[in-house]
């Protein structure tokens, strides 16, 4: 089976919707999948959810789709640095559900296993609970918090063999194997694509099986998110 297409674009094609819930690997500005997000503002899609433990810069990553107001709903731990996020979400036009990071990781990672709901203390007495199940082990109160699965999932790996296997680089590592593991078709872009049985077995985060689609961008931007230099 041939996994890798020659674009962005080709990779999405016949692949998403309107009105979809889509996963996006990255944490901050690192490991996302920007010629992924490039493409999918591109296709005109509207109406999205989107799962991603951030929501972007404006004018990169996920902020595009939010000036182009492609995302209807963001469920997402931290975003706090995408003033066009905070003027629609202040405004009633995009809907939020807020999550705890730890929390977020884990409702995408048990998406990905087949496990339905889990209980953690995290977000207990606060309006993160609210409307949601609580229960008692070992005199300590629990939420319950259901997993998350999307329709697809769009990830950033350093490298992959042409049976999708993935390594990913330090802080991409975060949220991406999750989020691939959590979609029911699986997009990965790659900077760089070796013959299947290259990669050390040991050192593959993610097994081909979870991806179903490669794209190659060898030169991608990888913008930083707040640059300091000294005096």
């Amino acid at each position: 089976m041939n996994k890798l297409y020659p674009s962005a674009q080709a990779a999405l094609a016949g692949l998403v919707a309107d009105g979809q819930t889509l996963a996006v690997g990255g944490f901050g500005l690192c490991g996302i999948p920007e010629a992924l997000i490039a493409a999918l503002r591109d296709s005109g899609v509207k109406s999205l959810t989107a799962i991603s433990n951030n929501a972007g810069v404006d004018g990169f990553g996920l902020g595009l789709l939010l000036t182009t107001r492609q995302i209807k709903k963001m469920i997402s731990s931290y975003v706090g640095e995408n003033k066009e996020f905070e003027r629609q979400f202040l405004a009633g036009e995009l809907e939020l559900e807020f999550t705890p990071q730890g929390t977020l990781a884990e409702k995408l990672r048990a998406g990905g296993a087949g496990i339905p709901a889990f209980f953690t203390k995290t977000g207990v007495g606060t309006v993160v609970a609210e409307g949601k199940e609580l229960r008692e082990f070992d005199g300590e109160t629990y939420v319950m918090e259901r997993a998350l699965k999307a329709d697809v999932s769009l990830v950033k790996a350093w490298k992959a063999d042409k049976s999708g296997n993935l390594v990913f680089r330090k802080t991409a590592r975060n949220f991406n194997p999750m989020i691939a593991a959590a979609g029911k078709v699986c997009v990965a872009e790659v900077e760089e694509l070796v013959e299947t049985g290259a990669l050390d077995p040991d050192q593959i985060h993610t097994p081909g099986i979870y991806v179903d689609r490669i794209v190659v961008n060898a030169t991608p931007e990888k913008r930083i998110e707040q640059r300091t230099v000294s005096k």
